[in-house]
Order: C-alpha cells, then sequence, then structure tokens
C-alpha cells in the first residue's frame, strides 16, 4: 500500500494498479527525494514521467506545488491515476493528466511551451528510454533555467555524466535505487 508522506494529502493511500506494468516508487526513496527537493518547492511546476500511480507527483502536489503533470503510458496505471488525482483534489495546485508515451508527450509540452522546475524521470528500470528521455528534455527546453532533472534507477546502472546539455549533479543511493540530479550546464563551463 502506498501512502502520500507530507504535506495536505499526508496519510492519504494511493489506489494501485493491477498488474506489473509498473513499479512505485518505494517510501524511503521518495522521502529521500523530497528532502533533497525542499529547497525546489513550493510553488514550481513539477513533470513526473511515467506517473504509475502518481506517487511521486502527487507527493510534490500535496508539497505544495504549483503544477503537476503526470505521465502515463499503461491504460490500468492511467485509470489509477486519475482516481488518485480525484483523492487529491483539495491538496491545491493543478494536476494533469496525460496517457501517452512520454516521447509524444514531451513534444505536445514543447510545442504548448511548458517548462518545468522539477522533471522527474522513473521509467522501467531494464528500459532503454532513459537517455533518449533526458536528450528530449534537452532539446525541448522543458527544464527551467534553474531546474533540475531527477531520474531513478537501479543501483548498478549507470547513467551518462553528462548528456546533451544535461550535467549530473549530486547522486543519491537508497537501497537498490539511484537517484541522478542533473542541471543545465551554464554555457561556457560545466
Amino acid at each position: 500500500m502506498t501512502r502520500i508522506l507530507g504535506g495536505q494529502g499526508k496519510g492519504r493511500r494511493l489506489r494501485m494498479p493491477a498488474g506489473d506494468a509498473t513499479r512505485p516508487t518505494g517510501a524511503r526513496v521518495r522521502q529521500t527525494l523530497f528532502d533533497i527537493l525542499a529547497p525546489e518547492m513550493p510553488g514550481c511546476r513539477f513533470l513526473d514521467a511515467f506517473a504509475g500511480s502518481g506517487a511521486v507527483g502527487l507527493e510534490a502536489l500535496s508539497r505544495g506545488e504549483a503544477v503537476v503533470v503526470l505521465v502515463e503510458l499503461h491504460s490500468a496505471a492511467a485509470a489509477a491515476l486519475r482516481d488518485n488525482v480525484a483523492l487529491m483534489a483539495r491538496a491545491g495546485g493543478e494536476a494533469r493528466v496525460y496517457r501517452q508515451d512520454i516521447r509524444i508527450a514531451l513534444l505536445g509540452l514543447s510545442a504548448a511551451g511548458e517548462a518545468f522546475d522539477v522533471i522527474y524521470l522513473d521509467p522501467p528500470y531494464d528500459s532503454d528510454l532513459y537517455e533518449p528521455v533526458l536528450e528530449a528534455v534537452a532539446a525541448k527546453s522543458l527544464l527551467a533555467p534553474e531546474g533540475v532533472v531527477v531520474a531513478e534507477h537501479f543501483h548498478k546502472r549507470a547513467l551518462p555524466e553528462r548528456i546533451s546539455r544535461l550535467v549530473r549533479v549530486r547522486e543519491a543511493r537508497v537501497g537498490d535505487h539511484r537517484l541522478s540530479f542533473y542541471r543545465q550546464a551554464i554555457l561556457g563551463g560545466a
């Protein structure tokens, strides 16, 4: 069972999709993530790519993010996600759900002129989407100038130190999971 850990929705249980198409981000990983992100919040714009049940994005909403965009491809997960967004309606902020492949969603968000202060990527750990999505985020200018991209991945999987205009600035290991934090490289330097 997954619960919201902090903020307006603290303690609220989230509906989990049936099947194994998604892997919920555990409480320890979410707590570590939001402890690190605390200076970035509240009131910013948050993109939860590969949202699953929405545990990470809805945690952000509960903690005061102004806008949370949740992208999920799988229909069962997207249905649970919509139910969970409805449960969090009183938390404040705006939550939008897109049932799309993340690559299509990024194109649409870019075309609409969207930019995010925090972008959270958590594809299936065996996925080959980490690098292409990080490249797309940089190429489509989806990251606000002082924003951060966080990729959750298996601790033994190495992600590049630099990818396109993004530079890894921090890593945090939580059990078998690793969080890699990327920011835009400063022009003329790293």
